[in-house]
């Protein structure tokens, strides 16, 4: 006799800015909390206060402290993630930025760096 089971599966989205949302009932739910530092800011012109600027997306923190505070090499880091060594460098020096999957893996490595390095370790390397 089968029984079955029912699998809760979490529809998950990674927006352009690196937030990774959660799709429930046609709706988005941040999977995390908004990580402060994260939002750009524009100050309000009569208080002074900040508000986030629209249709900009989130600053990440500089590659270099994310790599400094992970204490590694740039050669250590690019292998880490996958990109040559150059990519690194382009990035530090800021001759490029970040785009696409690579930010959003750079947004998620300044939240929680361990566990975005033990889950890339794990994968296959290509034959």
């Amino acid at each position: 006799m089968m029984m079955a089971h029912e699998v809760n599966m979490q529809r998950l989205r990674l927006k352009a800015d690196g937030r990774i949302v959660e799709l429930r009932d046609g709706q988005e739910f941040p999977l995390a909390p908004e990580m402060p530092g994260l939002v750009p800011a524009m100050p309000e012109p009569e208080t002074g206060s900040t508000v986030p600027a629209p249709n900009e997306t989130a600053p990440l923190p500089a590659v270099r402290d994310l790599r400094r505070r992970a204490q590694l090499t740039q050669l250590e880091f690019a292998a880490r993630l996958g990109v040559p060594v150059e990519t690194i460098r382009n990035w530090e020096q800021g001759k490029r930025a970040p785009r696409g999957p690579a930010r959003a893996l750079l947004a998620v490595i300044a939240h929680s760096p361990e566990t975005v390095f033990a889950a890339l370790a794990t994968e296959p390397s290509p034959a």
